[in-house]
């Protein structure tokens, strides 16, 4: 009987090893050098907790096995109400624990900020003085991933490529809403926003083709906003650039805007030319006709503002309606596509609730209006997309 209990606890875990055979362990066994680091702060944090938590569930079990009611030998001292020694320890212990996990935290964060240069390519070997970094702009589209090579004057959809041992440069954007750019291999994620520039610098240390994709929700084709990331040796690195050349096409405002446009399950694309600028203009969200660009908005703040003669500047920076107000195009919201929302409640703001009566006087200037009150001579305001 006691051979086949012991045989039957066996058989309960072998669909866990089952289970855990289908897992993707990529983030406890990277191929980057940054990911490595960001593996090993996650494994020193884990074994410095351990060392509370699990002598803490060992005492418990003890303590309720040894005092137990029917173990007689047990010291029964009910006048007991303090140890000096034990209470050195209780408090000693975690102290030392959490002093070392702060320490290496601490270190870990300034050590691994995405903004700051590589001085390594892995543990064994220091970046080579003549080594110069790969740079990548990385824009975020609905639903897709758009890759500007700007030292070799290509771009990429749903498909990036590095040389291995070559330090990375990103630079990262949004055309609409937030998203996350990760390569779990490579290192951690990176949120890509709309109007802002985030960095990352990487190096990936082993050839392979590894999964990228977006770690933030951002509307109906998230699941499938996902791209390959080539790790290639020099020659490899070259013949893939060659071969985006041979096989690309054009790469101008025109053909942004329509590529900008909401889509899912995006092939791969090449593009052999990429007009100046472009990558610029869409972080400050002006690639379409008519639009300022938000550093031009800037420099008008920072001279202290164009008086009244700015009002016309208001329709060159309206952002968020860009995608409602072209003809057929799919968006991620109910005004602007039609497309009935999942909810059986109707969404607010879709024109099927009463409009909100004011009954009380308006003071103020002539001319003023506040936000909601029924005005037929007032124009509606543009839907907005996001």
């Amino acid at each position: 009987m006691p051979e086949l209990l012991k045989f039957s606890r066996r058989l309960a875990v072998l669909p866990l090893f089952f289970v855990m055979a289908g897992c993707d362990m990529v983030v406890m066994s990277p191929s980057g050098d940054i990911a490595a680091q960001q593996r090993d702060l996650i494994v020193i944090s884990t074994i410095l907790m351990l060392l509370i938590i699990v002598p803490v569930v060992f005492l418990t079990l003890f303590f309720a096995w040894r005092y137990r009611r029917s173990n007689t030998n047990a010291t029964y001292d009910p006048e007991w109400h303090h140890s000096t020694a034990l209470e050195m320890v209780i408090w000693s212990a975690p102290l030392a624990i959490i002093i070392a996990l702060g320490a290496v935290t601490w270190i870990s964060t300034h050590k691994l900020d995405p903004y700051r240069p590589l001085d390594r390519l892995d543990a064994e070997r220091a970046i080579p003085a003549e080594a110069r970094p790969l740079n990548v702009e990385v824009v975020a589209l609905d639903w897709k991933w758009l890759f500007f090579y700007p030292d070799l004057g290509v771009a990429t959809v749903n498909e990036l490529a590095a040389p291995v041992d070559v330090p990375i440069r990103f630079k990262i954007t949004a055309s609409s809403v937030m998203n996350s750019f990760y390569i779990p291999a490579l290192a951690g994620q990176i949120y890509a926003m709309p109007g802002m520039e985030t960095k990352l610098h990487a190096v990936i240390n082993k050839p392979g083709e590894y999964e990228g994709f977006s770690a933030n929700y951002s509307g109906d084709g998230f699941s499938h906003m996902r791209f390959k990331f080539h790790g290639l040796d020099r020659q490899g690195f070259d013949d893939w650039v060659a071969r985006v050349k041979a096989q690309g096409t054009a790469l101008n405002r025109d053909a942004y805007l329509k590529l900008e446009k909401p889509s899912e399950r995006e092939p791969v694309r090449y593009y052999a030319a990429v007009e100046d600028g472009l990558y610029r203009a869409i972080l400050n969200l002006c690639v379409a006709p008519g639009k300022m660009c938000m550093e031009e908005m800037m420099h008008i703040d920072m001279m202290g503002g164009a008086g009244k003669e700015s009002a016309e500047n208001r329709e060159k920076l309206e952002y968020d309606n860009r995608h409602s107000l072209a003809e057929g195009a799919p968006a991620a919201t109910h005004p602007a596509t039609g497309t009935p929302a999942r909810s059986q409640h109707e969404p607010q703001g879709t024109g099927a609730e009463e409009p909100m009566q004011h009954d009380m006087p308006m003071g103020g200037h002539e001319g003023h209006s506040m936000p909601g009150m029924n005005h037929e001579s007032d124009p509606a305001p543009p839907q907005l997309n996001h």
